[in-house]
């Protein structure tokens, strides 16, 4: 025997699995009962602004679709071939706003992927210990204080009072202050949130010259 037929038996040894209903039936059944999962860990999760419904949906279809891929193209080498060169010519341009959405897409991918394989046992635990992890971290990460940004405008004659008032913050960035013409000073910092701001903010309304206090909730760079 030559070494291209040694290859070429070695290559189609890898597709001579058959694809029966029961098979293509027991890896959606798998790969829907993780995405539930997945779902329902990006629930628990989520502290994006608006909540997406489509991007619930795409993660059980995108898992279903992926096992039912992996399972057909198991069996044949030519479908196998077609299918890489068909979704070759598919782009993908839709716009992903949350990082963090990205990881759920990839992770329903990968648990599409061990089941269309027939892996249902690693897919199961695998993404049961993720979720946990995941969750454990997210659950770390809450008990970090908030950050919050609080605006005040006030006028010129009174900057030194509010100064004075705004030093005694433990925790504080400016991230942006203006003047205008009429010598109204405009000042935002980042502060984190505690019983004395109530206090700070209740002081700097007692100022004659303060206009307006307000504290506004954001996220900053790191999802805080």
């Amino acid at each position: 025997m030559s070494i291209f037929d040694a290859i070429k038996k070695s290559v189609l040894e890898q597709f001579t699995t058959s694809v029966s209903v029961e098979m293509i039936l027991m890896s959606l059944a798998v790969s829907f009962v993780i995405s539930l999962f997945i779902i329902f860990i990006y629930k628990k999760s989520f502290s994006g602004v608006v909540y997406n419904k489509s991007a619930v949906l795409t993660i059980s279809l995108l898992a279903m679709v992926t096992s039912m891929v992996i399972r057909t193209i198991n069996s044949n080498l030519a479908l196998s071939l077609g299918m890489v060169g068909a979704l070759s010519i598919v782009r993908f341009r839709t716009a992903i706003k949350e990082p963090i959405d990205t990881a759920f897409l990839f992770w329903a991918i990968v648990a599409g992927i061990m089941s269309g394989a027939g892996l249902y046992f690693i897919a199961i635990i695998g993404s049961l210990a993720l979720g946990l992890l995941y969750y454990i971290l997210y659950l770390l990460d809450i008990k970090a204080k908030s950050q919050y940004l609080l605006v005040v405008v006030y006028k010129g004659e009174v900057n030194d009072k509010v100064n004075e008032l705004l030093n005694n913050l433990p925790k504080k960035k400016i991230k942006s202050k203006s003047i205008n013409g009429s010598n109204v000073y405009e000042v935002t910092l980042e502060v984190e949130y505690s019983p004395t701001i109530d206090e700070l903010m209740n002081n700097l309304q007692k100022i004659d010259g303060v206009r307006n206090v307000n504290m506004v909730t954001y996220t900053n760079d790191y999802g805080l």
